[in-house]
């Protein structure tokens, strides 16, 4: 296995949406915005993709500008293309027109030195299935802390 590590993770996408698949992604950028997601300068939380005329784009991820840069700087919301197979972007495009579904960035990570988008289609949740997530949680964690209060008191 490939060691990575993860530069910015979008914890809310687990949260608001079931994870039915996932694939990896490399990201097209300028010089400048790979030094500010080297230095953790990105956030993932309302980023999205999709499939524009053949090409797959990711809308509303924000990479600061670098602070050490100058003109090459680029907008922080600028859309930035992913480099995917074209069967592999045909193939999301068709997940995403029949079923309903939606493409949402989970994690930003190097791998090889080189960074990688992870990046899944997902369902949406609905109140009740987050209010049920948040119930198994609590419930397994209050199983983990009985378990442990007991075996201390051995």
């Amino acid at each position: 296995m490939d060691a990575h590590k993860i530069l910015a993770q979008n914890r809310k996408a687990r949260h608001d949406y079931f994870i039915e698949d996932s694939f990896e992604a490399g990201i097209e950028l300028k010089g400048t915005e790979v030094k500010s997601i080297r230095m953790g300068k990105c956030n993932l939380k309302d980023s999205y993709a999709q499939v524009v005329s053949g090409e797959l784009l990711v809308y509303g991820m924000h990479i600061s500008p670098y602070e050490k840069g100058n003109v090459f700087n680029t907008d922080p919301l600028r859309v930035k293309r992913l480099l995917m197979h074209k069967q592999e972007i045909r193939r999301l495009e068709q997940a995403v027109s029949l079923k309903g579904l939606t493409l949402i960035p989970l994690e930003i990570y190097l791998k090889n030195g080189r960074v990688k988008m992870l990046l899944a289609i997902c369902k949406g949740k609905h109140n009740y299935d987050k209010r049920d997530d948040i119930a198994s949680r609590d419930a397994s964690r209050e199983i983990a802390r009985s378990l442990r209060a007991a075996s201390k008191g051995r």
